[in-house]
């Protein structure tokens, strides 16, 4: 149930979420920080004093809204720097050469309902930037996260969990015809199990994460839609700001209370309830994307996969 003593929602911004919160001496790594609600994302946290790392593909692009953060918010450390979540070299290069602890980590990037593609490894392209990426990226950061004594991570999932629970024998569509919706929903299932097992494996370093469905933001994310198809959306269904889209992570990484048994999936800055199917296209989690059988089969593995890339 919510907590009637916070008074956040869906109509809450990143910048209100994270007003009276100081986030001075701490660090920060936003991933897909070069458009929409990473900008959002990253602009909260750094107005709190974070020092803040854009990590993202387009380096210009995220020079300039690197430029345009630190005059907004008068904070000098804001940075981007480049990581391809579809290249596990370049993930590895990024953690490689961060320097120090790092408090947050928020895993915002990703990719919707893309045409088949498939990395050099043969990874399902949705799969292997929505997960795989972000897992190899925790993994490299693993190290920074311990020391920072107390780290959270924040995984960015979608109501569209509920299309996909983790296809077990054919995670990349070998055997099955592909199916872009699949795709993407076994991509959000995974980013939720993700969250909760690695709350349970580290949870002795002092590293928790959470899950979180944004709402129903349109930004480039959706660019791969049936034109006719999004407009339908448009109308159907009530959306929010890209200021409002990023409130749930904002509030994760800076609110949440994260451990071992605690909420896995958050909306509108709450808790979201366990549904056996999305209510008014947005709302709840289902249960296969909180199965902790599923969670621990995805870790080993996705560690796995990652072991094959060397």
């Amino acid at each position: 149930m919510p907590d009637l003593r916070e008074p956040f929602g869906a109509e809450s911004t990143a910048l209100e979420v994270i007003d009276g919160i100081d986030l001075h001496h701490r660090t920060a790594v936003v991933t897909g920080a070069g458009s929409g609600i990473g900008i959002e994302t990253a602009r909260a946290l750094a107005a709190a004093g974070a020092a803040v790392t854009l990590a993202v593909r387009d380096v210009a692009t995220g020079d300039r809204v690197a430029a345009d953060i630190r005059a907004s918010t008068g904070n000098d450390a804001v940075r981007a720097a480049f990581v391809d979540l579809a290249d596990v070299g370049s993930v590895r290069s990024f953690a490689s050469s961060w320097s120090g602890p790092l408090h947050l980590l928020v895993n915002n990037a990703g990719v919707m309902d893309l045409p088949e593609q498939r990395t050099p490894e043969g990874w399902e392209m949705h799969f292997a930037v929505n997960h795989l990426g972000h897992f190899a990226l925790a993994q490299g950061l693993h190290p920074a996260m311990r020391s920072a004594g107390g780290a959270k991570i924040v995984s960015l999932s979608s109501s569209g969990h509920a299309s996909s629970g983790i296809r077990f024998d054919d995670l990349f569509f070998d055997r099955d015809p592909y199916d872009p919706g699949l795709a993407y929903g076994q991509s959000k299932t995974a980013n939720v199990l993700f969250a909760l097992e690695a709350t349970r494996r580290w949870e002795d370093d002092g590293i928790a994460g959470s899950a979180v469905m944004p709402g129903g933001i349109w930004t480039n994310l959706q660019r791969h839609w049936d034109p006719a198809v999004l407009i339908g959306m448009k109308r159907r269904y009530r959306t929010k700001t890209v200021q409002q889209g990023a409130a749930t992570s904002v509030y994760v990484a800076t609110r949440a209370e994260l451990g071992p048994g605690t909420p896995a999936y958050y909306e509108d800055c709450h808790p979201a309830k366990v549904v056996a199917a999305i209510q008014g296209g947005v709302h709840g989690v289902l249960p296969h994307a909180l199965d902790p059988v599923a969670a621990d089969w995805l870790w080993d593995a996705s560690e796995r996969l990652l072991a094959q890339s060397r």
